[in-house]
C-alpha cells in the first residue's frame, strides 16, 4: 500500500475539515492537522461532516508547522496554492507524498512557497476568482494522486441494492 498524506495547516472551518476527513477515510489517506485550529475537534459541524467515518480515520495533530516538518522528514511535499507554478495533474506523486494545504482565508505562508517553487501546485481555475473551496481542492488532489497510482486498494465496482448487473 502506498502512503498518501493530506496536511491541513491551521484549518479554520470545521465543515471543510469534516469533509476532508471523510475523503481521507474512504481513500485510506492519512490526515495531518497543524495547529492552531479554528475550531474544537469535538465541534458538531466537524463531526457531522465525517461522523460515520471518524473511527476509520488515521489522524495526527501537530503543534506547529515546524513540529510537522520535524516529525515527517523524508516525505515528498507538494504545496497546493493558487500561487503555484505547476498544474496538479502534471506533477508526479511518489509514494509517501504529502499534499499540503493552507488556511481557507490565507493559504500557506509565502515564505514556504518562495523556498519551494518547484513543489508549488495549482489546480487550474479562472484568474478573476479567488479559489476553490478547500475540501473540493483536497478531493481533486487526492483523486489525481490515486489515479496516477491506479487506485490502490480501492473498490472499482459498485452494486445495485435491488437488482443485479
Amino acid at each position: 500500500m502506498q502512503n498518501l498524506n493530506i496536511v491541513l495547516v491551521e484549518p479554520q472551518i470545521p465543515q471543510n475539515t469534516g469533509n476532508i476527513s471523510r475523503t481521507c477515510a474512504v481513500t485510506g489517506a492519512r490526515l495531518h492537522l497543524v495547529r492552531p485550529l479554528g475550531f474544537e475537534v469535538s465541534d458538531k459541524h466537524l463531526k457531522r461532516a465525517g461522523l460515520d467515518y471518524w473511527d476509520k480515520l488515521d489522524i495526527t495533530y501537530y503543534d506547529s508547522l515546524a513540529d510537522f516538518f520535524e516529525k515527517n522528514k523524508g516525505g515528498h511535499f507538494f504545496y497546493f496554492t493558487t500561487k503555484g507554478l505547476h498544474v496538479h495533474s502534471e506533477a508526479e506523486y511518489p509514494d509517501n507524498s504529502y499534499l499540503v494545504f493552507g488556511r481557507e482565508d490565507k493559504g500557506l505562508p509565502e515564505e514556504l512557497l518562495h523556498d519551494n517553487p518547484e513543489s508549488c501546485i495549482r489546480i487550474p481555475m479562472r484568474n478573476e476568482l479567488r479559489s476553490l473551496n478547500l475540501s473540493n481542492s483536497v478531493a481533486i488532489a487526492v483523486y489525481e494522486v490515486l489515479r496516477q497510482w491506479d487506485y490502490p486498494d480501492l473498490s472499482r465496482e459498485g452494486k445495485l441494492t435491488k437488482y443485479e448487473w
